[in-house]
């Protein structure tokens, strides 16, 4: 940029910093010539350096400070050298009346009394509830100790550590264990170095008669036309604003949400303290089989049993014990009513599809989903977490079969993880027959499970009164949010890092 473009850009600020720059490269001394305050001195050399006129080196360095007592007692003297002065070598004098005289604080007595005292300069005698106080001869010493204490407090401070002698050093540790006189401190210290372009700017005339702002009455009168005005960078580094925003996890939800409406969903719901019925019994899982191995469950000591439909448990107890007429044996063994009531924490948003089956708000045709929060035992990682949403789903309608489930599934696919790279696995779930797992591919993070899905057993619809097809399906959405917002890590979906929150991507 040439010298005279340069110029016209400054703000008026950087032109009040500038002729400064000539006689030092200070800082503290930079705000005192100018007359400005540190901020706009600071917020004039960051522009400049922008413009790269000068560079901006900070050092950091451990300096001394006094503390509010140690400003006073460089003033007034310390308390225990005006203890010490005033008290007699041939008779003691009452304690209380000594603290009076020197001007001693409450809170300062026992200092004063213990320093003394452990420097051997005071003869103690206590005369009923009186303490009397006499000075012995090796007080001379104490005040030469004293005198260059209080030399060291009247230094010019703030005060380098380094600088110090060992005598000072020495002081200042013992005076760092007392109460507000030293404190050590990082001190962050500015040195400016003009670059070459600088140093052409500060010999140049800069002292134009330019306007900053377009004001209505330079408009009015037409005086503009004759005006130099300060020419705008639009180029030049600003600060960030980071403006209010919805949470990105929250906003994805939510926008989740408004797509499943839109696409002829009601939304479905369900408690998060559930019962062993409703997560797992009634969703035909074998009580003591190892398909509930995955459903590590949390569960709930206060209380410890729900109330649950005496007719509804009896029907899945015989599901289970022999098939319920389904045409199936069931699993084959006696099945717990008591364990059924136990209480948890959700493991599987498909509990909330069970109870909407059961329910009498039950629509057919029609389709539900839901989003629940589910609970597990996991290891933490990129991808897993004890704690996640689940969108779960139904669709009840006469005629479904496994086509009508694979379209859905490659539609979620694509209208929520934004992914034509999917692939449907054959698997395995107690509940549903035939069954599949949608997989996705991550840029990042490869191939991962979105969710499950199958077709209902009549042994999981028939003891809820349910007598045709149901599609059934659930998502481990936290995994389609990584797609959506382009994380690499699960735990940012919940991250209370502002450098996170502020940098995550903003769904439409």
């Amino acid at each position: 940029m040439d010298i005279s473009s340069l110029i016209l850009g400054l703000h008026p600020l950087e032109r009040k910093v500038i002729p400064t720059l000539k006689d030092t490269m200070d800082f503290n001394k930079i705000v005192e010539k100018s007359g400005m305050k540190d901020v706009e001195v600071m917020r004039a050399l960051q522009w400049l350096s922008n413009k790269e006129v000068l560079k901006i080196n900070e050092e950091l360095k451990e300096v001394i400070e006094l503390g509010e007592n140690g400003k006073r007692y460089a003033k007034e003297s310390l308390p225990e050298k005006r203890l010490i002065e005033i008290i007699s070598d041939d008779r003691f004098t009452d304690s209380k009346e000594l603290f009076r005289q020197a001007n001693i604080s409450k809170e300062e007595e026992n200092i004063c009394f213990g320093i003394l005292k452990k420097h051997s300069t005071i003869l103690i005698e206590k005369q009923d509830s009186r303490i009397l106080f006499k000075r012995t001869p090796g007080y001379k010493f104490f005040i030469e100790k004293a005198d260059s204490e209080e030399n060291f407090l009247k230094k010019h401070f703030p005060v380098e550590l380094k600088s110090l002698s060992e005598q000072e050093r020495a002081i200042f540790e013992n005076l760092k264990q007392r109460k507000d006189i030293v404190k050590l401190s990082l001190l962050k210290l500015k040195h400016i170095e003009l670059t070459e372009l600088g140093k052409k700017l500060v010999t140049a005339d800069i002292k134009l008669d330019i306007e900053d702002n377009l004001t209505s009455d330079l408009l009015k009168s037409g005086k503009w036309k004759n005006r130099k005005f300060r020419a705008y960078d639009v180029s030049i580094n600003v600060p960030k604003i980071f403006s209010g925003k919805k949470q990105h996890y929250r906003r994805f939800l939510d926008d989740l949400r408004t797509r499943f409406m839109a696409l002829g969903f009601s939304e479905m719901d369900g408690p998060i303290v559930e019962s062993d019925f409703w997560d797992m019994d009634a969703l035909f899982m074998p009580q003591f089989h190892s398909a509930r191995d995955i459903h590590q469950a949390y569960y709930i000591k206060d209380p410890e049993f729900a109330k649950l439909d005496d007719k509804l448990v009896e029907n899945v107890k015989k599901a289970h014990e022999n098939g319920f007429g389904t045409g199936s044996k069931g699993w084959g063994y006696k099945f717990d009513t008591e364990r059924t009531k136990r209480q948890l924490l959700r493991t599987q948003g498909t509990a909330c599809s069970a109870r909407m089956l059961a329910s009498k708000e039950l629509m057919i045709p029609s389709k539900y989903f839901a989003i629940a929060r589910c609970f597990r035992y996991d290891v933490i990682d990129a991808t897993h977490l004890p704690d996640f949403d689940q969108v779960e789903g139904i669709i009840v309608e006469e005629g479904l079969n496994i086509r009508h489930l694979f379209g859905l599934l490659q539609i979620f696919a694509k209208e929520f993880a934004e992914t034509n790279q999917i692939k449907l696995v054959p698997s395995y779930f107690p509940f549903t027959e035939p069954s599949v797992s949608l997989y996705a591919k991550h840029p990042e993070l490869g191939w991962i499970e979105l969710g499950g899905a199958g077709i209902f057993r009549p042994e999981l619809t028939k003891p809820l009164g349910i007598k045709v097809p149901v599609i059934a399906w659930g998502l481990g959405i936290g995994r389609i949010a990584m797609f959506k917002l382009g994380l690499k890590d699960i735990r940012n979906l919940y991250s209370h890092d502002l450098k996170v929150l502020r940098e995550s991507k903003v769904t439409v």
